[in-house]
């Protein structure tokens, strides 16, 4: 799709309550014109492919040409997901149910997929020993639909309600390790990593750590916030940062300092999607999700469309140089 049709075709589908409150925001944190932003903010979208939310996130009214230019937006992104990603093999990700069987070996947990033909014992029988489970769509991201259920003692109730959420999946609580619970103890803190088997090399292309914000999920979509993880040492490097345009070097919650701090089975986490992205390798480009447990690292989930806003808040790039010059170092993009 070229440059011109992305932006007619968003310019259709805009959100224009949302867009009006994040101009604002923009304005108001930029300290720029409303003529000049509104400029900008066109030739950005035609230019780079930016969206309203990519141009707030990453900051881009603070950037030239040269640094916009390495901007992951969500043009760029989804050319990469269509040149790299066959979605014929993409339900092996999209579907969690499917997500977990074929990678098995790394989920480390129990589960079950919930549908018409779940009957009430096989309910029970999977709920028994658990003190806590997930439900989740079959489908989804972004944490959307996502409730964590802590009462299970009403189990012919639970049953009834969940039946009628429609095709689920439900998971056994991960415990996570107790040095990523003292980030934050309210949700699994996961690690991000995305792997890419590229055109000019295969490997890590980014490591970033998720953090919730007093919510069930870590997800920056649902107020939660990240920060750039060296990936050689495991620590680290950066302040975390929100799609509010929020800064934190400390967890607004429990006080714990992001820079410096070592993500317990590092080296471990790293492996695990080193291995497991020659599994669907027709699926070339995945973000997966790694809980730390007391035990070592275990997935979460698989993104075969991964969140283009973790590797772009402006923050974690005070140079102004994005992402996109180590997504070059795979491919050309």
């Amino acid at each position: 799709m070229s440059r011109l049709s992305f932006f007619i075709k968003r310019l259709v589908r805009i959100d224009r309550k949302r867009f009006k409150e994040t101009f604002a925001a923009i304005k108001k944190r930029s300290g720029k014109s409303t003529p000049w932003l509104i400029i900008d903010m066109l030739i950005s979208s035609l230019r780079y492919g930016a969206g309203y939310m990519d141009y707030s996130i990453a900051e881009m009214y603070r950037l030239n040409h040269r640094q916009k230019s390495t901007t992951i937006t969500r043009g760029i992104s989804n050319d990469i997901v269509r040149r790299m990603n066959d979605k014929s093999y993409t339900h092996f990700f999209d579907d969690k149910a499917e997500f977990n069987t074929h990678f098995s070996k790394w989920v480390n947990r129990k589960w079950l997929h919930f549908d018409e033909t779940t009957t009430r014992e096989s309910f029970k029988d999977f709920v028994k020993g658990c003190s806590s489970i997930f439900v989740k769509p079959i489908e989804g991201s972004s944490g959307v639909g996502v409730q964590r259920i802590d009462d299970l003692s009403d189990v012919e109730s639970l049953y009834d309600s969940i039946k009628a959420l429609g095709d689920s999946i439900l998971e056994e609580t991960v415990v996570q390790h107790s040095e990523m619970a003292r980030l934050c103890p309210y949700s699994v803190n996961t690690v991000r990593i995305a792997t890419l088997i590229g055109d000019k090399k295969s490997g890590i292309v980014y490591t970033f750590l998720r953090i919730g914000n007093g919510k069930a999920v870590d997800n920056v979509d649902c107020g939660g916030m990240a920060c750039r993880i060296d990936t050689d040492t495991g620590i680290i490097t950066t302040p975390a940062a929100n799609k509010a345009g929020e800064v934190f070097y400390k967890h607004p919650l429990t006080g714990s300092e992001f820079i410096g701090f070592k993500i317990p089975y590092f080296e471990e986490a790293k492996q695990i999607c080193l291995e497991a992205m020659n599994i669907v390798p027709e699926v070339r480009f995945v973000a997966w999700d790694v809980a730390i447990t007391k035990d070592g690292a275990c997935f979460i989930e698989g993104n075969s469309f991964p969140s283009h806003a973790v590797p772009q808040f402006a923050v974690h790039y005070p140079d102004g140089m994005g992402i996109l010059t180590e997504f070059r170092e795979f491919l050309d993009c």
